[in-house]
């Protein structure tokens, strides 16, 4: 089963850049890394670049991790059949999030249903 259409991204218009200091959000919420962010914040946040993310769903209960490894501490699971958006794949970890505002994080690879 193919994952739910997501919204269509866009960048945001006029110039993009930073008016003023912004709190850094806490890892695990917005999809936002120090080399890569969703689409969605580019108006908003800095990042090296950005991403226009790809639909994807849960095949597995799967725990969210705040980093791309099984000994890292979950920062909470996602059910099977979960509707969500794919932003990097590092090996057999994928960075995942559920929208622009979050939560955000890394799951197996083998929990996902990436279609090519």
């Amino acid at each position: 089963m193919q994952a739910s259409p997501i919204p269509k991204y866009g960048v945001p218009e006029g110039v993009i850049g930073l008016t003023g200091p912004l709190r850094k959000p806490v890892p695990g919420t917005l999809p936002l890394r120090g080399d890569l962010a969703h689409i969605a914040l580019a108006g908003t946040h800095l990042a090296a670049h950005y991403v226009v993310p790809s639909a994807i769903r849960t095949v597995a209960v799967t725990p969210l991790y705040l980093q791309p490894s099984a000994s890292a501490a979950p920062n909470g699971t996602i059910d099977n059949g979960t509707d969500l958006e794919l932003l990097d794949v590092q090996g057999d970890w994928a960075w995942i999030t559920h929208g622009p505002d979050g939560p955000s994080g890394y799951v197996e690879v083998a929990k996902l249903n990436i279609s090519p």
